[in-house]
């Protein structure tokens, strides 16, 4: 887990642990400055890359994608062998890539390799 990853975990916790009354209590402020409180659990391709969320009939495959190559956006080839015996690739084209900046989650057939094929979900972290 990265810094910034704790700290949104960490600020997460704590605001649920404020107990409701406490949010909803009156003030004699009128001001109407209130700043929204984000979910620290939303996830976002530009933040944090994205990640394999899901591969079928998986058996040790994994894919990480970088939120330099998310921002840069340029058709990209990965490898998503992990600790399986064997590789299979993935191609993710730049419309893939426009589709994870807006935060939906792509997916992708892999490479045939070793008689077989994998669909590959890819969503951001």
């Amino acid at each position: 887990m990265n810094r910034k990853a704790f700290i949104k975990k960490t600020l997460g916790a704590a605001i649920i642990a404020v107990p409701a009354y406490a949010l909803m209590s009156c003030s004699n402020d009128d001001s109407t400055d209130v700043a929204p409180v984000e979910d620290p659990e939303a996830s976002d391709c530009l933040i944090n890359g994205a990640n394999a969320t899901a591969i079928s009939s998986n058996h040790g495959h994994t894919l990480s994608v970088s939120k330099e190559d998310i921002d840069a956006g340029t058709e990209k080839t990965y490898a998503i062998q992990g600790t399986s015996g064997h590789n299979h690739t993935i191609v993710v084209t730049a419309a893939n890539f426009n589709t994870l900046k807006s935060e939906k989650s792509i997916s992708i057939e892999s490479s045939r390799d070793s008689s077989h094929r994998h669909n590959v979900t890819v969503s951001c972290a």
